[in-house]
């Protein structure tokens, strides 16, 4: 056989995602700040984009549309470009949250009774702390001055978030040149300001810091607080006759202990939480449950027609013809993107909303198992699609906001019913028992009671539960009892 250079054709599909594509699909899984992040960056360079708010907003501007006569699509028909972002047709290029809502009929019937008496919803949320810890600390020294203010000032600066000091204090003030006299007066001024345990070096010191402002600080505590490792261990025998106290006295001093915080500095150091905008609405009517976009998540975004009239119809070159033809792509892109995005995120939550009804009515104890691949089913949108728009969505109804990934999960056999239970409903189920325990329930006796709740679950899946709760086993919670006097 004789070998040498040849020529083949050969055929094949392959699958080309283009970089607006790529970009419509991370779009989809993006959060409301991160959204409104790239609707910012688009709007400061983009001169054909426009934003319109509500009422309440500041902006106001005059309702446009434009036709999108000029300017490709570049979307491929994959399955997560057709449901992610969607092909559409060149028509009115504007994204309006409640439109897109609107586009999907809301999801009222479902048959559940009305509440005329509900409230509206409060989006109020947690304000900023106020003060970070050094703030809050050096506002308290009300202009002392000298060297031990001075070194007080180094000692609060140095601080850690949780308001303990971790460098040694003649390393700490060498620069200040202070007696070792100065120096202890420098840290006794910091630890006397609030909140009480701040500057401490150690959680024994940080915890009797606490017990003096609280005028607990007698010679039992003292010693009870240089034993911590002995109350870790849960060994009262041998604290009540280190402190010199019985078991009462002991539970007492225990509690008082436990009320203290061990990383004072915390309420201050803490970053601000974020204030969560909810992306969805779940309202109760008179036909069942309404699902609707939050219309204050997200700003209207238009392509300003008149503008692009102007431009176009003015003097021309070949650079700025191609300038105008990206800026229109771009802003067509965006339009049709956020309207995509805005009407596939409804059409999940209405979804949701649907196999989840029992929990909008009765609570997380009638929470369903739910899978990505069933809701994507159920709305004939791809896999990958659901789990992006479940990713940073929030959805608010009476009983709170959620995250929308919050309702899927694996679930747990009935024993009356082929349905089965969310994971969720069953920690609720178990924490509600321990909670209510009289005498400690061990592991065996739980699956004894969910059992007898229609609950069919194994030891081990109860202990995995517990365990993912954060609660103790049945040898812990006894031991917690006994050091906390029940």
């Amino acid at each position: 056989m004789a070998l040498g250079p040849g020529l083949q054709l050969r055929q094949n599909q392959s699958l080309v995602m283009t970089q607006q594509l790529q970009q419509a699909i991370k779009l989809l899984a993006l959060s409301t700040t991160e959204v409104e992040q790239v609707i910012a960056e688009e709007l400061a360079k983009n001169p054909l984009l426009e934003v319109k708010r509500d009422d309440r907003g500041e902006q106001q501007n005059e309702d446009r549309e434009y036709e999108a006569d000029e300017g490709g699509d570049d979307y491929a028909d994959t399955p997560d470009s057709a449901e992610a972002i969607g092909a559409g047709d060149d028509g009115v290029l504007d994204y309006d949250s409640t439109a897109a809502a609107a586009d999907n009929d809301s999801f009222s019937d479902l048959g559940l009774p009305a509440d005329p008496g509900a409230e509206a919803f409060d989006f109020d949320r947690l304000e900023y702390k106020e003060h970070s810890l050094a703030e809050h600390l050096l506002a308290q020294l009300h202009g002392a001055s000298g060297p031990v203010a001075q070194g007080a000032e180094a000692i609060i600066l140095a601080l850690k978030d949780t308001g303990y000091l971790e460098v040694e204090l003649d390393l700490l003030l060498a620069h200040l040149m202070l007696s070792c006299e100065e120096q202890e007066e420098a840290l006794a001024l910091v630890q006397s300001l609030d909140p009480p345990g701040v500057g401490a070096r150690s959680l024994a010191e940080c915890l009797a810091l606490q017990a003096k402002a609280a005028d607990r600080y007698d010679p039992c505590m003292e010693r009870l607080i240089q034993n911590l490792d002995l109350v870790a261990k849960g060994r009262t025998k041998d604290l009540m006759r280190i402190c010199n106290v019985d078991e009462e006295d002991l539970a007492d001093m225990i509690r008082e202990l436990r009320s203290y915080d061990p990383k004072p500095g915390c309420t201050y150091a803490e970053a601000p939480a974020e204030a969560i905008t909810p992306d969805v609405v779940v309202t109760r009517t008179k036909d069942g449950w309404d699902v609707q976009l939050n219309p204050d998540a997200l700003p209207r975004v238009l392509v300003n027609r008149d503008y692009h009239a102007q431009l176009k119809a003015g003097p021309q070159d070949k650079a700025s013809k191609a300038w105008l033809s990206d800026n229109l792509a771009n802003a067509n892109w965006l339009v049709k993107a956020l309207d995509q995005r805005a009407q596939t995120i409804t059409k999940v939550a209405m979804e949701i909303v649907k196999q989840q009804q029992g929990f909008f009515e009765k609570g997380v104890s009638a929470l369903k198992p739910m899978t990505l691949s069933k809701v994507a089913e159920a709305v004939e949108v791809h896999e990958s699609t659901v789990s992006r728009v479940t990713t940073a969505k929030y959805l608010i109804c009476e009983r709170g906001t959620f995250e929308l990934k919050y309702f899927f999960g694996s679930g747990v056999g009935l024993a009356d019913s082929d349905e089965g239970v969310a994971a969720e409903a069953v920690k609720a189920a178990i924490k509600k028992l321990i909670d209510e325990e009289d005498k400690i329930l061990s592991d065996d006796a739980l699956v004894k009671l969910l059992k007898a709740q229609g609950f069919d679950l194994a030891r081990r899946t109860v202990a995995k539960y517990r365990e993912a709760m954060g609660i103790g086993s049945s040898v812990q919670r006894r031991r917690q009892r006994k050091l906390e006097g029940r």
